[in-house]
């Protein structure tokens, strides 16, 4: 079992940054492949960044390339989301997920458990 608490959610005005944190517990994070996906009002959840085990390979939806940083830290149980030059569009619940399987995927159901999501509001 594995437990997720995603944190640094707020409100921030268009062009501004955020950093999300995802802690995780147990001893096997290293193990997984660890995603972040938001929700915003009446939208399916939506895949925005991805992570490999080692941190070697990264991918990113087309809407937050060369915006937003997936990283993660095995020694915390942390993976983390930067995320700069933030738009409205961007306003959602952010959701971090583990992958025990280890495939690199942009789909929800590849990912065994979520955290509960921590609120990103923009400002126009």
């Amino acid at each position: 079992q594995v437990q997720l608490v995603e944190s640094g959610g707020g409100l921030v005005q268009a062009g501004g940054s955020l950093r999300l944190s995802c802690a995780a517990s147990g001893r096997t994070f290293s193990t997984y492949l660890m995603g972040w996906f938001r929700q915003a009002p009446g939208v399916e959840r939506e895949f925005v960044a991805l992570i490999t085990r080692g941190g070697g390979t990264t991918s990113y939806a087309d809407s937050v390339k060369g915006r937003f940083t997936i990283s993660r830290d095995n020694a915390k149980n942390t993976v983390y989301l930067q995320m700069n030059s933030l738009k409205p569009e961007d306003t959602a619940v952010y959701y971090c997920a583990a992958n025990t399987g280890g495939n690199i995927s942009w789909r929800l159901y590849d990912y065994a458990y979520w955290g509960q999501g921590t609120q990103v509001t923009v400002s126009s």
